[in-house]
């Protein structure tokens, strides 16, 4: 093929280096990348360099966080022989009457998808990594849920419809076509397996108000985009605890090489990715900056502006969401507290998963929210836990403790959970919950716990765009009024003693709580003795509160997808 053959130059592809020149060819050239080419290529160098089997057996795994490994040769012969295999299996496995038609039907993507499916072996990869690309489909017949929704996009684009675009939301892929990209279809699975569900609308889960669709604001990629979710789902991983680190340095150049043309401006999960990149690459010691520098200077940037630290790209992955996602995606936020919380930044830990618990609370909690529960878990039941038994020991006594925007920004977190909870078929705070939670309230003394204005809004039904902004521009007012007001003693000198004390209870941190558990809480929160039996007896009972249900509107089968543009892998949990 002359498109195919275009690339031959970059082979043997035998370093990073040449991984990222035919990336950065891709990306001067008008032309759509390829998605099936560039899998292969990516995941053959990935396969190989984390194949256990492989490693040099002078290295000692035990004793290493991350190891070096020799780059592997990847021939052009291997990779235009799989490459034509695909071609193949999709033209074959796809009847030439579903191909007319200037845009792809139903039909034809459920066809694709079954073509893919049929093709694995009889068994789930959940949980299992390195298979989610075309290498590994066609090496070994394996594919994990969104190597099989980027097969469905990349075979699609085989067969000349380019209008099948993978959508992607914190957890699960599907795909987008037809004009404009109204419609969409099911063509993966979740969990143990939904493969009934393959060609079927999402508008289903949606409506559910299922964590798993975002609300209807997935990561709807353009080519581009797609190309960006393949380096994004890039996994260093060799075993459970030791990364390899050429895979992760490739994975960090590629998604800079991207970031410098842009085009992970709306792509929230790959900007948290990069933050994890970039500070893992720190830690690890890598001299990796004139690498970094040439790449940018081959992307036609200015090579004397600084890029931004972890810190900067969290931020930038979290007014990603904003923008573009209606602030729907909670990983931006988990992103951002991990750091904060790995620096010891506690204050700014609790309010970044403060702003985690605003959004989970949008959901209805179910059993396909295992990978989002699972994180919620660990910031609850550990993270929180343990900051805080040391924080309240020693010298640190009366930092974080004796600061009331901090059991603010708690309540914030707790009370997102419970929302999260109600209206779900599911309960969520069990003891193994209840108890942490109420070991951490109890640390915050009375007269701190007095200081917080608590809001409570349990039957406002379903919290509305409307309301969660009048929540957010509260805060910044109340920010306002801390630097302005508390920090300005010269200022309050000349207020009458009435307009002191109206400064001082308008100043104080205000938090509203949305769910009926948190919100009958309030009593007992602000008593100056807490109930912690009573607490953990209220947490634990399993309302049964239905959320109100806003009347029901009739929308186009489709329309829920069609907003945004983004792509995401599913992200990666490294241990440091």
């Amino acid at each position: 093929m002359s498109v195919l053959s275009e690339y031959k130059l970059f082979f043997p592809i035998d370093s990073i280096q040449k991984v990222c020149d035919m990336f950065e060819e891709q990306l001067r050239s008008n032309k759509e990348p390829d998605l099936a080419l560039f899998s292969i290529i990516v995941g053959a160098v990935e396969n190989n360099l984390t194949n256990v089997k492989n490693s040099d057996k002078d290295v000692s795994l035990s004793a290493n966080k991350f190891i070096k490994m020799k780059f592997p040769s990847v021939e052009w012969e291997e990779v235009k022989t799989l490459y034509d295999r695909f071609v193949s299996l999709m033209k074959s496995g796809v009847d030439a009457k579903l191909l007319g038609g200037e845009v792809a039907t139903r039909d034809l993507v459920k066809r694709v998808a079954d073509v893919v499916w049929n093709s694995l072996t009889r068994s789930y990869y959940k949980d299992r990594a390195h298979l989610q690309s075309i290498y590994s489909f066609l090496k070994g017949n394996k594919l994990d849920c969104f190597g099989v929704a980027f097969a469905v996009t990349a075979g699609c684009q085989v067969l000349g419809k380019q209008d099948v675009h993978l959508a992607l939301s914190e957890d699960h892929a599907w795909v987008v076509f037809g004009k404009d990209g109204m419609n969409t279809a099911e063509v993966t699975w979740h969990g143990k397996g939904n493969e009934d569900k393959r060609g079927r609308s999402v508008g289903e889960g949606v409506l559910a108000r299922s964590w798993l669709y975002v609300a209807g604001k997935p990561v709807v990629c353009t080519r581009v985009m797609e190309l960006a979710a393949l380096v994004s789902s890039i996994n260093p991983t060799l075993t459970p605890t030791i990364d390899v680190h050429e895979v992760a340095q490739m994975q960090h150049r590629l998604l800079w090489l991207l970031y410098d043309k842009g085009h992970l401006d709306a792509y929230p999960m790959a900007l948290g990715n990069l933050g994890d990149l970039d500070e893992y690459m720190k830690i690890s010691n890598c001299a990796e900056e004139p690498d970094s520098s040439n790449v940018k200077n081959e992307a036609g940037t200015n090579p004397s502006t600084p890029r931004p630290d972890s810190a900067a790209l969290y931020v930038q992955a979290i007014r990603s969401s904003r923008t573009h996602y209606e602030d729907r995606h909670v990983y931006p936020y988990t992103f951002q507290g991990g750091y904060y919380h790995r620096y010891k930044m506690y204050k700014e830990a609790f309010h970044a998963w403060a702003c985690a618990g605003d959004v989970i609370r949008h959901y209805n909690y179910s059993r396909d929210d295992e990978e989002i529960y699972k994180e919620f878990s660990e910031i609850a039941n550990e993270l929180i836990p343990q900051l805080m038994k040391a924080e309240s020991s020693g010298h640190s006594a009366r930092s974080i403790l004796k600061d009331p925007e901090c059991f603010a920004s708690l309540l914030r977190f707790y009370d997102g959970i419970c929302k999260w909870e109600e209206g779900s078929q599911t309960p969520i705070l069990h003891i193994g919950w209840a108890k942490p939670l109420v070991s951490t309230i109890s640390k915050f003394d009375a007269e701190v716990r007095a200081q917080v204005n608590i809001i409570c809004s349990p039957d406002n039904g379903e919290p509305t765009d409307e309301p969660q902004k009048s929540e957010d521009s509260n805060q910044k007012e109340d920010k306002k009024i801390d630097n302005d007001s508390w920090n300005n003693n010269t200022e309050n000198a000349e207020l009458s003693v009435r307009e002191q004390l109206t400064a001082a209870v308008n100043s104080r941190p205000r938090v509203t709580l949305y769910s009926h558990k948190m919100a009958a809480l309030k009593p007992l929160l602000l008593a100056e003795r807490l109930n912690t039996h009573a607490l953990q007896l209220q947490l634990t009972a399993q309302s049964q509160l239905q959320r109100p249900q806003p009347p029901a509107k009739r929308r186009e089968d489709d329309e829920h997808t069609s907003q945004a543009p983004t792509a995401r892998a599913k992200r990666a949990r490294r241990e440091r």
